[in-house]
């Protein structure tokens, strides 16, 4: 590390030295952040790509040096490496002692995630997972709303056209493993059951029941040509919905029938209440990346904790075998 202990970081209130491990299409975003937050330093980025990270390096203002160089110089660490490359990558931040948010998902293999919290928590390590989503503004909103709610059922959206980025994981852990992160977090009940459904690696549904009798449904796409990023309550007294895109929530309340005479002729319409609760707009990475600052900073548990993250990847993987065996068959050969 920097040679700064936590507590002299604590008493003296200086920016934490940050850096960056992969510095492709999510990690050059980590260093534009750090770069930008008022409570940390971006001290270094690195990358197997030498010219990407010098051209990332050079943009924000900071270094492009070796992994080792790197963690001996940081305090935190964000890892964008690919998820095969996830655990070694963790693994060699914990035993240098310096807090890492990894990205989703957090490993390719739930045990040794399990070794990866375990070390952490040994070492006194802050470890946090990257599920952007949960950081979203209209999620904190929603989060609040939730647990006054007699929630019948959750429908999630989240859909797209092809990528052109490198990947190799499939549209569930790519793309609905945030929506099972917001589904977990927000229904406070185990799973009975889950069914699942996809179109090769790139359009995938899945339905859950809940022991509390709730049901959800959740649909993820890398075929649709439409961005949608949108979820919905049906509670029994109202319907909330959410627009991750917009950052923006409504929440209907009393629908009225009412049959309208126009002309002679009769229409059926709804009168409803539509309630627009306050969401400050803001970055999703910028209030992700604070909130790891600060537990690092403070020694405090991360929002989204490994275990959090090893209950979705379980549930992911279900969802997997379900619905993609010929992916997992082609992966076993």
């Amino acid at each position: 590390m920097s040679g700064t202990t936590d507590a002299d970081r604590n008493a003296d209130g200086g920016p934490l030295a940050a850096g960056v491990i992969g510095v492709g299409s999510m990690g050059k975003h980590h260093a534009r952040v750090y770069s930008e937050l008022p409570g940390a330093e971006l001290v270094g980025v690195t990358d197997v790509d030498a010219e990407q990270a010098e051209e990332v390096a050079a943009e924000h203002g900071t270094r492009a040096v070796d992994r080792a160089d790197l963690l001996a110089a940081a305090d935190v660490v964000s890892v964008a490496v690919p998820t095969a490359y996830h655990y070694e990558t963790v693994l060699e931040c914990i035993d240098r002692g310096v807090d890492v948010l990894v990205e989703k998902p957090f490993v390719d293999d739930r045990e040794k995630g399990r070794e990866l919290a375990e070390r952490a928590e040994a070492a006194g390590v802050t470890l946090q997972v990257g599920f952007i989503e949960r950081f979203n503004p209209a999620t904190r909103v929603l989060a609040d709303i939730v647990p006054d709610l007699d929630v019948v059922a959750i429908d999630v959206d989240r859909l797209g056209p092809p990528v052109d980025r490198q990947g190799e994981d499939s549209v569930v852990m790519d793309l609905m493993i945030h929506d099972i992160d917001i589904l977990l977090s927000l229904v406070d009940a185990e799973i009975e059951s889950l069914s699942a459904i996809a179109r090769d690696e790139g359009h995938a549904t899945v339905q859950f029941r809940f022991d509390n009798e709730s049901i959800a449904a959740l649909t993820a796409s890398r075929l649709t040509q439409q961005k949608v990023r949108q979820l919905s309550v049906t509670a029994i007294s109202c319907r909330v919905n959410v627009d991750f895109i917009s950052q923006t929530v409504e929440i209907h309340r009393h629908s009225v029938p009412e049959y309208v005479e126009s002309n002679g002729d009769i229409r059926y319409r709804h009168e409803s209440v539509i309630e627009r609760p306050i969401v400050e707009n803001g970055e999703p990475l910028k209030a992700e990346l604070e909130a790891f600052v600060t537990a690092a900073r403070d020694g405090t548990e991360p929002v989204v904790t490994a275990e959090d993250a090893l209950r979705v990847l379980e549930v992911a993987e279900r969802i997997e075998r379900l619905a993609l065996p010929k992916k997992l068959v082609a992966g076993s050969q």
